[in-house]
């Protein structure tokens, strides 16, 4: 596959047209403080999973709404001290999985706390949170659930979740909740970001690869679902551009970006024509943090750094710890 997209100084200059609604931060105020009328309603019920260095804990929390959702905390094991906490979201389609997937954070010393995906874990990785509100009609997938109107669309739901695991994951008393970054990849990179907007006290984020960013140039620009969702829905529903993109511009990456405000690390990949790296870095170059740094990975596609970037946010992490 050929690079495809802007050359890479281009990328470093580029900036999104994606206008950030008047009521932007109404909304989302509005919105979190709806979801805040429910009781968190956080329970941890320790899980025997066979592994004998780590504790796992099955989570279950008041997300948007106060519907329940599901997510794993886990611990080295004969922890007796708050530790440092990443809040992980997960990609596309996929769910929390089984726990002993996630093993690396643990491993070196932090809590984890990985977010279950509401009415997604199907394609891979298995999910255990339904999406109990209904939609009008939509493309197949999650991408034009509720999109001709904010207040309905699927991703008001999502991001809203998120900040309500960064809340639950620091009701543990082992999590220290001065010290929690944000850490996701594609979809959950996008949620990272929104988190990222969203919660004033992270002291870090790292969103690889992240989808849902500068939605005007990424539905116009690859063909590859999920964007392609978007196009297909208005394939089919003509006319309705204008009201569809105004939804989107509520929950554009670029416009969390902009109101960072915890040091960030991410990456994008020159090949990727499922996250184009120029929506990637619409969304690098809005952060609004000054500390902030992009890995370029030059001939991958949306696979990205994979385990070479979990090494550099090994290292990047534990130094803002």
């Amino acid at each position: 596959m050929a690079l495809f997209d802007l050359p890479p100084d281009e990328l470093r200059a580029y900036r999104s047209v994606s206008v950030g609604p008047a009521d932007f931060d109404a909304f989302w105020t509005k919105t979190l403080q709806e979801a805040r009328e429910h009781e968190l309603d956080v329970r941890f019920e320790p899980v025997d999973t066979g592994l004998k260095t780590l504790q796992v804990y099955d989570v279950t929390f008041a997300g948007f709404g106060g519907h329940p959702v599901k997510g794993w905390l886990t611990v080295p094991a004969s922890v007796d001290g708050p530790l440092p906490t990443v809040v992980e979201f997960v990609g596309y389609g996929g769910g929390r999985g089984l726990p002993h997937v996630h093993l690396l954070w643990a491993s070196a010393g932090f809590a984890h706390f990985v977010m279950d995906t509401r009415g997604q874990g199907s394609a891979w990785g298995g999910g255990g949170t339904p999406d109990p509100v209904g939609s009008a009609p939509a493309f197949p997938g999650f991408m034009t659930r509720g999109v001709e109107d904010p207040e309905t669309y699927y991703y008001r739901r999502l991001f809203t979740d998120g900040v309500r695991a960064v809340e639950a994951a620091r009701a543990h008393p082992l999590t220290d909740a001065s010290r929690t970054a944000a850490v996701g990849i594609s979809q959950g990179g996008g949620i990272t970001l929104a988190v990222g907007g969203l919660v004033p006290d992270l002291v870090a984020v790292a969103p690889d690869v992240p989808f849902l960013c500068d939605f005007p140039r990424a539905t116009t620009l690859t063909d590859r679902q999920p964007y392609r969702e978007i196009g297909n829905y208005l394939k089919t529903h003509r006319g309705r551009t204008e009201r569809v993109m105004r939804t989107l511009s509520y929950f554009d990456g670029v416009h969390f970006a902009a109101r960072g405000r915890a040091p960030a690390l991410f990456s994008a990949a020159l090949e990727d024509q499922t996250c184009p790296p120029s929506t990637v870095f619409a969304a690098f170059n809005a952060w609004a943090h000054d500390d902030k740094k992009v890995e370029v990975y030059d001939f991958n596609d949306h696979e990205g750094g994979g385990p070479y970037q979990e090494a550099v946010k090994l290292r990047w992490l534990a130094a803002r710890f």
